[in-house]
């Protein structure tokens, strides 16, 4: 096990699992941030309960999502997860790293096979992640530290209040700015590691690989316009406060 683990498919394998689980987790994550922009039509923009309990009748539908990431099955899931990213992380740089050795440049961690590095993230994952973990660690001290760190570690303030916790990161342009350069930044890293992963377990013949391509820019374009849409429709409810 140990062996399969250190070697060039083992690491490739690992890298396209966690990969899959995050891809998995950023759909979840995105759709209940959408939620926020689905309230801004229905009229519960910033409808938050009085009281403190989960799914509470007067919570809005964003709050209602928070709620639901505050359960039990999702703070198990959550160490899981961070599991999984420093995984992905540590695989990814360890692949990088070898690939620059053995081939004299940053190159790609996917397998090799009839695909070429014909696609300009193919040919840039490894700055694209370091722009991602980057900005990562940006969007960490805006919502995890003000909302899982206290509630889970009674570590700082708790915000209960999901809708002035985005009005407040967003009302700033270029907070903003930076936030849809990273998303920009994310869907390429994502459309080229959806394909590279089913390739690396063998899903590699021309056929598959055109539609796997097609079905990875698909899934990243839907993730990315979630949270895309998301920040976007803070900032305007911040503006018109």
């Amino acid at each position: 096990m140990a062996n399969f683990l250190t070697s060039s498919i083992g690491k490739k394998f690992i890298q396209g699992v966690t990969g899959a689980f995050l891809i998995v987790f950023l759909l979840l994550h995105g759709t209940i941030n959408f939620f926020s922009v689905l309230d801004s039509f229905n009229g519960t923009f910033g409808a938050v309960a009085q009281d403190d309990s989960l799914f509470s009748a007067g919570d809005g539908l964003f709050k209602l999502g928070c709620d639901f990431m505050s359960t039990g099955f999702i703070s198990i899931m959550v160490p899981i997860l961070a599991l999984g990213f420093i995984l992905h992380i540590v695989y990814g740089v360890w692949l990088t790293v070898e690939n620059y050795i053995k081939r004299g440049g940053i190159k790609r961690y996917e397998v090799a096979s009839k695909a070429k590095n014909d696609s300009w993230s193919a040919k840039n994952m490894a700055i694209l992640g370091i722009l991602i973990l980057g900005l990562l660690g940006f969007h960490l001290t805006h919502f995890w530290a003000k909302m899982q760190l206290p509630e889970m570690f009674g570590i700082g303030n708790y915000e209960d209040n999901p809708y002035a916790l985005l009005m407040a990161t967003f009302s700033k342009w270029w907070i903003l700015a930076l936030y849809i350069v990273w998303f920009i930044a994310l869907f390429f890293h994502l459309e080229h590691g959806f394909w590279s992963m089913f390739q690396t377990i063998g899903w590699n013949n021309k056929k598959w690989l055109k539609r796997l391509k097609v079905i990875g820019i698909i899934i990243s374009a839907i993730i990315v316009l979630l949270f895309v849409s998301t920040a976007i429709n803070a900032y305007i409810q911040a503006q018109a406060i």
